[in-house]
């Protein structure tokens, strides 16, 4: 299979699913590519904060998810041995501390949108393994593969959105720093107890962060710090240690906790790093998202920085095609507008990690 497109996109999750869709709608022709076969892979960044609000609310895709289900976190409460120590509620005249949003409903509304205009192609279930370049290696589309069947795409820019691994970053010859955090994240998910609020939950669980967040569709996701590289010796341990450390630390989900929680399979493992690519663009191809600049889970600002990202592309990428001109210097408006809020809020991140026992007073 061999397809013409102006712009090719490596990766569905919702920040290129978005740039997609604002792109085709502006009359530029976009092909989006997904390794898996369904773009509704598992996702845990799935809160909104306020910039992610603002950037659906403004391409009109906010109200669809509305629809289809979200849900409004009424406050932030810090616990200590089981007991309330401090609450955050919304600011005057904000109505949540953040945004429940389960990705298949994000993705839906998007892709309803998109499946709607005859300017995108969705092709799902290819792997890029290689780019399309001119003999003075400006970036022309990009080959891959769908099962045994070859796939070659050329394009006048190509766009990796294809997270914190990136093949496209990697094939590309971007470098890029990591940053350790020092820990990893335990992850896991758990129905919720009859009449639970939507509220996030935050305390100290031997010396670690745990987190609890209310999930639409009423269940409670479960992010807990541990050691960086500490998984493999935990798992040779059996599991109720740890869950008698939740339930003494958050006594009321005690009955699903342990009724949900009752093997190492109910966790999945995040290795936690941040990373910061030494450049965002070349010529004919950019970089965005986690590609770019991957985000540790404080904060929850992964989604709404891709989102952002999304956003400000696409007037760059519309206008440079328009121009004719999909040189490296062209395409860095993107970078020179996004790299230092977005590295700014990395270091909030780290701030915030650093500062986290300190809401107990310790």
């Amino acid at each position: 299979m061999e397809l013409q497109t102006d712009i090719c996109i490596v990766g569905a999750g919702p920040g290129g699913t978005l740039l997609a869709v604002l792109l085709a709608e502006a009359g530029v022709s976009v092909a989006l590519v997904e390794r898996h076969a369904s773009v509704f892979k598992e996702f845990r960044g799935e809160h909104l904060n306020e910039d992610g609000e603002r950037i659906l609310e403004k391409h009109g895709v906010l109200e669809e998810v509305r629809r289809k289900g979200m849900l409004l976190m009424k406050r932030i409460e810090y616990m200590e041995q089981g007991q309330l120590v401090k609450t955050v509620v919304p600011d005057e005249g904000h109505a949540h501390v953040g945004i429940h949003v389960p990705q298949k409903h994000l993705l839906q509304a998007l892709f309803s949108r998109l499946e709607q205009n005859p300017n995108a192609k969705l092709l799902t279930g290819v792997a890029v393994s290689r780019l399309l370049q001119d003999a003075n290696g400006v970036v022309q589309g990009v080959v891959g593969k769908r099962g045994e069947e070859e796939i070659v795409i050329h394009s006048r820019i190509v766009v990796g959105a294809d997270g914190r691994y990136s093949t496209v970053r990697k094939l590309a010859g971007i470098e890029t720093d990591v940053i350790r955090h020092g820990y990893d994240l335990l992850w896991a998910r758990i129905p919720a107890p009859e009449g639970w609020e939507p509220v996030i939950r935050m305390t100290l669980a031997g010396g670690a962060q745990l987190a609890m967040f209310t999930q639409q569709g009423g269940f409670i996701q479960i992010g807990w710090s541990i050691p960086e590289g500490a998984y493999t010796e935990m798992k040779k341990q059996p599991i109720d240690s740890l869950v008698d450390t939740l339930v003494e630390a958050y006594p009321d989900i005690a009955q699903p906790a342990r009724e949900h929680l009752r093997s190492w399979q109910d966790f999945v493992l995040l290795k936690v790093h941040s990373s910061r690519a030494g450049s965002w663009v070349k010529d004919g191809l950019v970089i965005m998202g986690d590609a770019a600049h991957t985000m540790s889970p404080t904060g929850a600002f992964g989604l709404n920085c891709a989102l952002n990202d999304a956003d400000t592309l696409a007037g760059v990428l519309i206008s440079a095609i328009a121009a004719g001109d999909t040189s490296a210097d062209r395409l860095a408006a993107f970078e020179r507008s996004n790299r230092v809020p977005t590295e700014a809020l990395q270091k909030r991140q780290f701030e915030m990690e650093q500062t986290f026992a300190g809401q107990f007073g310790k």
